[in-house]
């Protein structure tokens, strides 16, 4: 079967990266591209690296032109989807990759966005494991809403996740401090993004639990502990266009030895087609997943200070935003999960 396809936020790199994977799906025909201030030009001048779509007009974000498709992808700011999504019908298949519908509890959506919340929707990490065995794909099969994960929660989810759903890790004192490329920031022009400001240069910001991101991961490392998690949270920009490497650290349960954990990550990715723990001693870099929808990770077991320390690494744009967005999308429509995913990691 084909699906046809609308994707909004097209120019954007979030939005950029959704047409560029879906460009080798082999069950997808893309019918509409939408903007708003580039409506009325055609893509390829815009986005001249989106060669299979560059004769699509840019259409404006509106709910006609988003309507009549069996999937839309929205790749918009936090706050820009919830209005739309909400008069397309209920049987398109919406998926946000912004912020909108990510957060279950509506306290912590006005406290860190500032505006009222627009509900819940599944939420699309489908390797997310719980403590009964299952895994957050479950609860998205046959859906027709789905929020897409932040990119540094989809690192650092995946890299703690494990320990929580095995019981071994306790629920307070957690510290991820994860680094990423500048296209997190989006394609807006701001000058400490410019070339001269970030080159050969590393700096902190959302200091202090201040970060939109920390209530999530929160959120999602509770639902799977079973009882609240509490994470201090720092992000860092990295001199580099993509990718997030997160290092995440939790204090072990009394008892619990290195071979307990190792084995609780290996279980719970080792039939994963997309996130991978490393062989001991080899290290994620982010080069090795430039690109692709995997996530790589290791861990280490530091017993002077009984904490298990986990870097993760994932490519911000697409395993964090726009692969994840079409993994789910696949298997909320029962296609084969790794559809138009299969693109390898870029070297150099």
């Amino acid at each position: 079967m084909t699906i046809t396809v609308a994707v909004t936020g097209a120019t954007g790199y979030a939005g950029g990266e959704i047409l560029r994977l879906l460009a080798t799906h082999p069950q997808v025909e893309v019918k509409t591209v939408a903007a708003h201030s580039s409506a009325g030009q055609p893509l390829g001048d815009l986005a001249p690296h989106l060669r299979a779509y560059a004769d699509l007009i840019v259409a404006d974000t509106t709910v006609q032109a988003l309507s009549g498709h069996d999937a839309v992808f929205m790749a918009l700011p936090h706050g820009a989807s919830a209005e739309i999504a909400s008069q397309l019908p209920e049987s398109t298949l919406v998926i946000d990759a912004g912020a909108d519908h990510r957060l279950d509890s509506a306290e912590a959506w006005a406290k860190f966005y500032g505006s009222e919340h627009s509900g819940t929707w599944p939420y699309g990490l489908p390797e997310l494991p719980f403590t009964c065995g299952q895994k957050q794909r479950d609860q998205l099969v046959g859906v027709n809403r789905i929020a897409v994960p932040g990119c540094y929660p989809t690192a650092s989810l995946l890299a703690l996740a494990p320990g929580f759903a095995a019981g071994l890790l306790e629920p307070q004192d957690l510290v991820i401090v994860a680094a990423s490329g500048t296209s997190g920031a989006g394609k807006s022009l701001k000058p400490h993004l410019l070339s001269s400001e970030i080159m050969g240069s590393m700096s902190p910001y959302g200091v202090g639990g201040a970060h939109r991101h920390t209530p999530e991961i929160e959120e999602k490392l509770s639902a799977v502990a079973g009882q609240p998690v509490q994470i201090s949270f720092t992000p860092t920009l990295a001199p580099m266009p993509r990718g997030i490497l997160a290092t995440c650290t939790a204090k072990v349960k009394p008892g619990v030895t290195e071979e307990q954990l190792r084995q609780a990550w290996a279980q719970a990715y080792e039939v994963e087609r997309f996130v991978h723990l490393l062989p001991e001693g080899k290290w994620p870099t982010t080069k090795s997943v430039q690109g692709s929808n995997h996530a790589e990770m290791q861990l280490a077991f530091d017993t002077h200070a009984g904490r298990v320390i986990v870097t993760s690494v994932i490519d911000n744009l697409t395993k964090g935003t726009a692969g994840g967005a079409i993994q789910s999308m696949n298997i909320a429509l029962g296609l084969p999960e790794d559809a138009g995913l299969l693109q390898e990691g870029l070297a150099p």
